[in-house]
């Protein structure tokens, strides 16, 4: 009866993650998420991802805002927007910067103001996106290069991505200003390209702009979802560029995607996490929403039922969570990435196929194998048991004896 019992348990989790693996995705699993991390975060969840890298708690509240933003819950993304402009939100950074606080915390606010105010009138609001989009265009037209500083001394170009796509939404909500330092921005951008993958670099000097780092997964990730609304026709080509390079199935198990690119390696940090055969989880995940906002959608659905898979998502009534929840910030990275369309260009032309959706095959067979595994253990013939010597023996009517 246990090995029953096992072999129907492990057929039904067997059924249902083929199901996950096969079934598309779409949006429907995306506000119990949101419901899970609002009740997160109530309960002191971005405190807590603070301990774990610098920005733990600005992150947890911009991806939950922004997710929101993309459903049209205004109200619940100026929630999110009104504890990123509290000294909790800003105290990481540094009020010395040009513009105070660096262009990682103006960005990324900035983004979130404009998609709030995309959604509905706030005079108030629409006031505090046209002064920090005049801040943080002045800064970059002040600056020799493209790239402005996120802490004292240290520069990521992704940060100035995010912030410049701010720039380009206050344009299309706004009377246009910025056209002309989007354009010095790109220009700089190209003569700065990391020479070994063709791509925004990972790091910068923060004086001149120079690469001091090869391209990773965990920054391109997030530059190609931005950098579609900055300049369509470069942002495709640079996205040609990194699903070329980064975009992999390693032991021909599902497509991820890599920190460093094809046939270089590097040490793991707090942003990649580990790195299994060079695999980056938060790369991987926010890749998703790069797909989807260029077009990429086979292998954003891909990546979505991947997730599915191995994310190992635990879901009641009201509530979705990945990894049993014990990772907020990585449930708010995987719900922006589903939520994940252009805000400023238009629809994007289709990419041809990335992928074969015969890349599922080896994950069904592995869980067909485990089912008839399990199956097989019920056939197999009970062990033979010595008898009991001490016997007795009841006498049944008509002399038959009968042993117990």
């Amino acid at each position: 009866m246990l090995r029953k019992v096992t072999a129907v348990v492990v057929t039904l989790i067997a059924l249902v993650a083929a199901g996950r693996l096969a079934t598309p995705q779409d949006r429907s699993g995306v506000r119990p998420q949101l419901a899970f991390l609002r009740a997160e975060l109530d309960d002191g969840a971005a405190a807590e991802a603070q301990k774990l890298f610098p920005e733990g708690y600005f992150f947890l509240y911009a991806l939950y805002g922004l997710a929101r933003a993309e459903l049209g819950d205004a109200d619940e993304a100026r929630w999110a927007l009104s504890r990123l402009e509290t000294p909790a939100g800003r105290e990481p950074f540094s009020a010395s910067l040009t513009p105070a606080y660096g262009v990682f915390y103006q960005g990324w606010t900035n983004w979130l103001r404009g998609a709030v105010l995309s959604l509905r009138p706030d005079p108030a609001l629409q006031r505090d996106f046209e002064t920090a989009s005049a801040a943080l265009a002045a800064a970059f037209d002040a600056s020799p290069t493209p790239y402005l500083a996120a802490y004292p001394g240290q520069a990521w170009p992704v940060d100035s991505t995010v912030a410049i796509a701010s720039l380009s939404l206050h344009d299309k909500i706004l009377p246009p200003r910025y056209a002309p330092t989007r354009a010095r921005w790109l220009a700089g951008v190209r003569d700065r390209l990391d020479p070994v993958t063709g791509l925004l670099p990972h790091t910068v000097d923060v004086r001149t702009g120079a690469p001091t780092s090869v391209a990773r997964g965990t920054s391109q990730s997030i530059i190609q979802r931005f950098l579609v609304d900055i300049d369509p026709a470069f942002a495709r080509s640079q996205y040609e560029l990194f699903r070329s390079q980064f975009v992999v199935q390693p032991l021909r198990l599902g497509p991820a995607v890599r920190e460093y690119p094809l046939g270089t390696d590097g040490p793991a940090d707090v942003d990649s996490g580990p790195l299994p055969l060079g695999i980056s989880l938060s790369a991987t995940a926010v890749t998703m929403g790069a797909a989807a906002v260029q077009g990429d959608s086979q292998l954003a659905r891909s990546l979505a039922n991947y997730g599915e898979l191995v994310g190992v998502p635990v879901e009641t009534p009201w509530t979705k969570r990945y990894a049993g929840g014990v990772l907020p910030i990585g449930d708010a990275f995987v719900v922006w990435s589903k939520t994940a369309r252009p805000w400023v260009a238009g629809p994007p032309a289709p990419l041809p196929r990335a992928l074969t959706w015969w890349w599922r095959v080896p994950f069904l067979a592995l869980l067909a194998l485990v089912t008839l595994l399990a199956w097989l253990q019920t056939l197999r013939p009970r062990s033979n048991e010595p008898p009991d010597r001490n016997v007795t023996s009841l006498r049944l009517p008509k002399g038959r004896r009968k042993a117990v």
